[in-house]
């Protein structure tokens, strides 16, 4: 058990205070848990943050390359040690499936299917060994969320690599962003790995993150709520796949990331059940309109 970690989780939450009653009504529908760790790092969950949001493959940190990465966790400065484990993954060890287009593909399009719907994407990017996001959370909790996401998408990769076993790492790193700088300062990293990792010479150059020209949204400005105009995969009713069901046709026009967004839907719409159906979207901050 680490004893520092929870000691941190009980500072943050004696320093945040307790809720406001309706916020404390809210995250309590949603299942939302505030401050809370699993022994190993500090989570953040409540509706209505922005979240940036670290996941890496399972050998991002090779078991053979142990003592070189060992020694990252031991740094006590939180901040220096994440920026030695960001540089680490940079350097692309492991297997790196992400470097394959069509499992990052696969994974974008999960990303991409709950927004504007469950929660806003304001900024992503998958690079070989690991996945950035900036997200608004609205009707799932952070750790909800992140479990639909590599469940679907691990799914979907290991269909088409034709692998099975684990495929993303168990735990992920979280951290809610307090002012529009802050916001600012995360989206110009997320989407600028590609060029510190040297894999692309300008963020728009690498094509499975936000900042690509393909992606049009609906305002420059994404902290007060810009909406991707073209949000990936169209969804498919439950009617209209019974009825391609009983014709006895094949999904020949759905693409790999579309069948992986399906699976999240059924999972994100179990959990709206157990929640009492949708609940309202609660933003902290205002939708800008296409």
């Amino acid at each position: 058990m680490n004893r520092r970690v929870y000691q941190l989780v009980r500072d943050k939450r004696a320093w945040e205070g307790p809720p406001e009653p309706a916020e404390a009504e809210a995250g309590q529908s949603l299942g939302a848990k505030g401050w809370y760790t699993r022994g190993y790092l500090p989570h953040y969950d409540q509706p209505g943050t922005l979240q940036m949001v670290t996941f890496r493959l399972a050998d991002a940190l090779p078991a053979a390359r142990r003592r070189e990465w060992e020694a990252l966790f031991a740094v006590e400065d939180g901040r220096e040690q994440r920026t030695r484990i960001e540089a680490y993954l940079d350097r692309g060890l492991g297997a790196c499936h992400l470097r394959d287009p069509r499992v990052a593909a696969a994974v974008e399009a999960v990303l991409l299917y709950g927004d504007g719907r469950h929660y806003r994407l304001a900024a992503w990017v998958v690079m070989p060994n690991h996945v950035h996001a900036l997200v608004e959370l609205w009707t799932l909790p952070l750790g909800r969320l992140i479990q639909a996401w590599k469940g679907t998408s691990a799914r979907d990769a290991n269909r088409l690599l034709g692998r099975p076993g684990t495929f993303w790492q168990t735990e992920y790193w979280d951290r809610y962003l307090r002012d529009e700088e802050h916001f600012r300062k995360a989206q110009r990293y997320i989407e600028g790995n590609p060029v510190k990792a040297h894999l692309a010479r300008r963020p728009e150059d690498w094509p499975f993150s936000s900042a690509h020209p393909k992606w049009q949204w609906s305002g420059t400005d994404r902290y007060r709520g810009a909406q991707l105009l073209n949000p990936g995969p169209r969804r498919v009713s439950r009617e209209e796949q019974k009825a391609r069901e009983a014709e006895g046709r094949q999904e020949c026009r759905r693409s790999d990331g579309e069948e992986g967004a399906r699976t999240f839907l059924s999972a994100t719409t179990e959990i709206e059940q157990g929640n009492g159906g949708r609940q309202e979207c609660r933003r902290s901050h205002p939708r800008t309109e296409a």
